[in-house]
């Protein structure tokens, strides 16, 4: 007999077709008919070296046309210096061309020293089609595919001090022929062949074209080599440089769903410099937390032990050590309205971080999702700023502080108000140099409506929720007179225990930190959030290990002012993130300070944020 599908059958194979077409970052595929015109939108020019980007529309190439259509951008994109601007490149599904004419530009003496600056500084062209990026192919120093983004703009010729533009791209269309669904074929039915794009690869060369005859094709094309030619298209002031391309089309075996996946692939030696990182943090993590046994399992029980079989009076009476400082232990330190501040801020940012790594994790901040990711650690940061208010005043409160004032609005406005200003000040700069990396008037507009006016309101409202709870109650009183603080251990000064104890959590994020940093400043993709994740947690028992430890030794030399120093301890990693950046500065780019003076004041402003959240969190 046939087999015949009943109704709850067919409805589950339809939910099930309908989840099998779902893509994590939300992205709808676009299938293209053949002859479907494909649209090429300018970004923007980035340089691993010089770390001020600007607007493709904006550089003296072939511009857009004057009203030419924009995309739309999501907040990271803007703050980040992205644009979509549609070019005039000419592409239609599954039609090759051959030394297609773009424009053809006139070089002044303006054009010429501009020219030199962008490819002195190494500078490249970010184009995208279909949300894919432009890429230049090659190869690492083990054989494996590497992937560049964007193109560079220009080369050097020889010795000479001449420069040449690479005038001519080889576009290479990957696309890929659907496998659709039984649903999909029938609401497909009758319809043409449908291909998806699934990579947008190029080649460049550096030729001086020339007409054999006037109205004929030029005698230069078509254009069989790469990079610099024989007779490259040399930048000299009244000449003239035609940009022409060439597109051709690859089936391509990739899907539309991981077409992102070779680019974002790590080579092997990343993987195992990142498994060795994390053996080793694991191993620091693993030590730390064996010392810490062996103080809470061993030392403390026993002098709990003691206490209670109080059968020797004599014996618990010669205390020593952390156990005569019980009465003073919980008394309030200097300045806890600033303590406060600083651990709501750090709560703050540790929840930030936290839902921002969860959602990266599961595959929600796919670069396939441009700006997602700073996206949403603003998001985050704004709708998490209740935590920096309670976690600040509830503290507070406890410690049984009065100027609540100070606390509730130190909570909102301490680490948003040195970002914001370190941000505006940077802004400023690199808007007068004209860089699309200027945040627009009314972004500025935005960022200040989400601070004040939904960030610190939230951050208030922890705060009074806060004050309306009960305070801790603290498992012993504390005495009227303060004890007495014996000298320290051979008279070595409290602030060296921190310096130290903040190489510890150093050393556990060193090697993510130089992947994270290669990515902000060499215009690197860093997409391996599983490590970070690892990474994240094993930084967060580290430091949790090393206060306890080093609170503990504080305690046991009688000496019961430890609130200011289990900070110190493991903040102080934010003070080795930014002397690591300075020695990354010397090391790993290519800034000269007399030189690239407004990029140098980028990378230490911004590092300097960086390192006072990294401190704050830990």
């Amino acid at each position: 007999a046939p087999l015949r599908a009943s109704p709850p059958l067919l409805l589950l194979l339809l939910l099930v077709s309908a989840v099998s077409a779902f893509y994590l970052p939300g992205i709808a595929p676009v299938d293209y008919e053949e002859g479907s015109e494909l649209e090429v939108f300018g970004n923007k020019l980035t340089s691993p070296i010089n770390k001020i980007p600007y607007d493709y529309a904006k550089v003296p190439l072939c511009k857009p046309d004057p009203g030419a259509k924009k995309k739309r951008l999501n907040l990271g994109q803007i703050l980040v210096g992205e644009r979509a601007t549609l070019t005039q490149y000419t592409l239609k599904m599954m039609v090759p061309s051959k030394c297609k004419t773009l424009c053809e530009v006139t070089v002044n003496e303006k054009v010429k020293k501009q020219m030199q600056k962008l490819v002195a500084d190494d500078y490249k062209v970010r184009l995208n089609l279909d949300n894919m990026p432009i890429v230049v192919k090659g190869k690492y120093p083990s054989g494996e595919v590497a992937y560049s983004f964007g193109y560079p703009i220009g080369a050097p010729v020889g010795s000479s001090g001449k420069i040449a533009l690479f005038n001519h791209l080889k576009m290479t269309v990957l696309y890929h022929k659907p496998d659709f669904s039984l649903t999909d074929s029938y609401l497909s039915a009758g319809e043409k062949p449908v291909y998806r794009v699934v990579g947008f690869e190029v080649e460049v060369a550096s030729v001086n074209h020339k007409l054999a005859e006037p109205g004929k094709p030029f005698s230069t094309c078509p254009v069989e080599s790469v990079g610099l030619t024989s007779d490259p298209a040399v930048v000299e002031v009244d000449g003239k440089i035609v940009f022409t391309y060439d597109v051709e089309y690859r089936e391509s075996v990739i899907r539309w769903a991981t077409r992102w996946d070779p680019l974002l692939k790590a080579p092997k030696h990343s993987k195992q410099i990142q498994l060795f990182s994390i053996s080793n943090s694991f191993m620091i993590a693993l030590l730390l937390a064996a010392i810490v046994a062996v103080i809470l399992l061993r030392t403390v029980h026993q002098d709990f032990a003691r206490y209670n079989r109080l059968e020797d009076d004599d014996e618990i009476a010669e205390e020593s050590g952390w156990k005569l400082v019980h009465g003073d232990v919980f008394r309030p330190p200097s300045h806890p309205g600033l303590l406060c501040v600083l651990y709501g801020s750090g709560a703050h940012i540790l929840w930030m971080f936290s839902l921002t790594i969860m959602f990266a994790c599961l595959g929600f901040l796919s670069p396939a999702n441009r700006g997602g990711l700073l996206t949403a650690l603003i998001t985050a940061w704004v709708f998490t700023s209740f935590v920096s208010g309670y976690s600040a005043s509830r503290l507070y409160s406890s410690l049984g502080g009065n100027n609540r004032s100070f606390v509730t609005l130190g909570a909102g406005l301490f680490f948003s108000g040195v970002a914001f200003i370190v941000f505006f000040v940077m802004n400023t700069i690199i808007w007068f140099k004209g860089s699309s990396g200027a945040v627009p008037f009314f972004t500025l507009i935005l960022l200040l409506f989400m601070w004040f006016g939904m960030s610190v309101p939230l951050a208030i409202l922890g705060s009074y929720v806060a004050y309306k709870r009960k305070p801790f109650d603290w498992p012993t009183r504390t005495n009227n007179i303060p004890r007495e603080i014996p000298p320290p251990l051979y008279n070595i000064p409290t602030y060296v225990y921190p310096l130290l104890t903040g190489t510890v959590p150093f050393g556990v994020i060193f090697m993510e930190l130089v992947f994270i940093m290669s990515s902000l400043w060499q215009s690197q993709v860093y997409y391996m959030f599983g490590f970070l994740f690892l990474v994240f947690v094993l930084l967060c028992v580290t430091c949790a290990e090393i206060s306890i430890v080093f609170t503990y030794l504080r305690l046991a030399s009688e000496n019961y002012k430890w609130w200011w120093d289990s900070f110190w301890y493991t903040a102080t990693l934010g003070l080795y993130v930014f002397i690591y950046s300075g020695v990354y500065y010397e090391t790993q780019t290519e800034l000269e300070f007399s030189r690239h003076l407004v990029s140098s004041l980028l990378y230490f402003g911004y590092m300097s944020v960086i390192s006072l959240g990294i401190g704050l969190l830990s």
